[in-house]
């Protein structure tokens, strides 16, 4: 799962970071990067607890398949190449082996998926998705844009 939160285009970010290496200017650089981080820190723990509340008959544990799929949201600032901007992805590395393309099952991005009921491979059940990432990043997306083109607008500004 990968929500891209886009300025103008990403050209514009890469432009704006371009300009930001050839100034030379750590300080600069390091505001603007934490500015784009601070835009979209707020979808993390929204997300996180989206995961936590799937339906399940067991509760939440962190240990647990919802534990370690909050674990693995994660919050990516690029200011280099063409994927210049902010992204927000529940990463499949972070998960055990086996279980590294669950966020996109869980989410109904792939078909639904069998799986043995508690290891007992005579039993299988057919799971059903249980939608949970867009549908948290979707309304945050507008305001999480418009912060990023504040921080990206402000050091703009400061190259000119």
């Amino acid at each position: 799962m990968v929500a891209d939160v886009r300025l103008r285009s990403g050209r514009d970010l890469a432009r704006i970071a371009a300009e930001l290496r050839r100034m030379n200017n750590p300080e600069l650089k390091k505001r603007f990067r934490q500015e784009l981080r601070a835009a979209g820190k707020p979808m993390v723990p929204a997300v996180r607890r989206a995961i936590q509340q799937i339906p399940s008959k067991q509760g939440y544990r962190a240990d647990g398949l919802r534990g370690r799929m909050s674990r693995a949201v994660k919050l990516e600032v690029r200011t280099t190449g063409r994927d210049a901007g902010v992204r927000l992805r529940v990463d499949g590395r972070k998960m055990p082996d086996k279980q590294k393309a669950l966020q996109a099952y869980m989410e109904g991005v792939k078909k639904p998926w069998r799986h043995p009921v508690y290891g007992n491979r005579e039993v299988w059940v057919r799971q059903q998705p249980k939608p949970y990432f867009y549908r948290t990043v979707e309304p945050m997306g507008l305001a999480a844009q418009r912060n990023i083109q504040r921080a990206a607008d402000a050091v703009a500004r400061d190259l000119t």
